[in-house]
């Protein structure tokens, strides 16, 4: 079984950062677009995803991943099954990132300009 999930986009928005039971937890929010035709003409298409990371990988994007910047996310999917305030059922899904990948701006671990990594696929 495979559960494998690999992105480029950008942020919406600034990560936040949180400790749960003393682990490092950071979450933000990821656009991917694509062009789709509709009705023969050519549209843009934004998906949003929920990006979780943990430990290390939390701490880093934390610190050097800002509203906008580009990244490319490597992780699973995981789905979550709640009850709404109506006792309605609801899911959603949410990436865990393994891998998260700086392609714009600064590299984090210095002070040169970023040249887009390689992405190993």
């Amino acid at each position: 079984m495979l559960n494998k999930v690999l992105l480029i986009g950008r942020l919406g928005r600034d990560v936040e950062f949180k400790e749960a039971a003393g682990i490092p937890v950071a979450t933000f929010s990821l656009a991917t677009d694509e062009i789709i035709k509709k009705n023969g003409q050519r549209e843009a298409h934004t998906e949003w995803h929920r990006i979780v990371a943990f430990g290390q990988l939390a701490q880093r994007c934390a610190q050097y991943l800002k509203k906008g910047r580009l990244v490319y996310v490597e992780g699973k999917i995981r789905t979550t099954k709640y009850e709404d305030k109506n006792g309605n059922v609801r899911y959603f899904a949410e990436i865990y990132a393994s891998t998260v990948r700086f392609l714009d701006g600064k590299r984090p671990d210095d002070s040169s300009q970023l040249e887009e990594e390689e992405i190993p696929f």
